[in-house]
């Protein structure tokens, strides 16, 4: 596979502007995309203590998009650090570890354990489900929220360990959360996400997929623009290369892929390889 070109996010050079969203990818989608070719690759969200999840069914698809409600399902901190994350570094994975608590405390315990980790490069603090207080996890509606979640992760960060936040999908206060997550110590934000929506049972749940890609990139745009000095990650339907050239001509420095890797675990591939820079041609074959 041909090597993209690298970007700069957070103060890190990433192998490729492609980045494997949380919950999506894990050790399992080496067989089919090698990790250490993405620019990165994002734990599932990880919590203090191990969590079961929350009830079945926990995804459900939708005529153009994936709803889902997982309630996190985690082994725990102690176990992650044990298990999963040695193997992803072993596979040579830049690894950034999402997390999330309940409270500010459990946020600033996990970010000063993890972030004194071998093999952790960045911690991406997971602010942007829509249904964290139905499972009662901390509920960062408000850019003062994000700003105290924010404030209490990069304050416990050892220093080449950067805080990006992923910020909820919302389309009026985006640039203001933004701002508040980078003034609170944000090296980067992820924007777009998934939007919030609701299961046939009527459980709150994230809408992810193709259906949110023009409000993603729409996000990207606003916030870029107004924030040109914080680097912006997009995310929201990403599929094709043209995606993420779309979201990198909006405004930001790498894309998360997620939804796209349920429907086929080869996408990442496909995409690096038509990113690539085509041979000059003085070069040989």
């Amino acid at each position: 596979m041909t090597d993209a070109e690298p970007v700069h996010v957070a103060g890190l050079t990433l192998r490729a502007p492609l980045i494997l969203a949380s919950g999506c990818a894990g050790r399992e989608l080496a067989a089919y995309t090698a990790l250490d070719a993405v620019g990165a690759v994002v734990t599932r969200s990880i919590t203090l203590d191990p969590r079961p999840g929350g009830p079945t069914p926990r995804v459900v698809e939708s005529p153009s998009g994936l709803l889902h409600s997982t309630g996190w399902p985690n082994p725990g901190l102690e176990v992650f650090c044990a298990t999963e994350l040695p193997e992803l570094v072993r596979l040579g994975a830049r690894v950034f570890v999402s997390i999330v608590a309940a409270s500010l405390g459990e946020y600033a315990e996990l970010a000063r354990r993890i972030g004194r980790t071998p093999g952790v490069s960045a911690v991406e603090v997971n602010l942007a489900a829509p249904d964290a207080a139905a499972h009662g996890l901390h509920d960062a509606r408000e850019p003062f929220h994000v700003a105290r979640v924010v404030g209490a992760v990069a304050s416990e960060l050892p220093p080449g360990v950067p805080a990006i936040a992923k910020l909820r999908h919302d389309p009026l206060h985006a640039v203001e959360a933004a701002r508040s997550a980078a003034d609170a110590g944000a090296a980067a934000v992820v924007v777009g996400n998934a939007a919030s929506g609701v299961l046939p049972d009527g459980r709150p749940a994230g809408l992810g997929g193709p259906a949110i890609a023009p409000l993603a990139l729409q996000q990207v745009r606003e916030v870029a623009g107004a924030l040109p000095q914080l680097d912006v990650v997009g995310g929201g339907g990403i599929r094709s290369a043209d995606d993420v050239r779309r979201h990198l001509a909006a405004g930001a420095r790498a894309v998360q892929i997620g939804t796209a890797l349920l429907h086929d675990p080869r996408t990442p591939s496909r995409i690096l390889e038509a990113l690539a820079p085509a041979p000059s041609a003085t070069e040989g074959p």
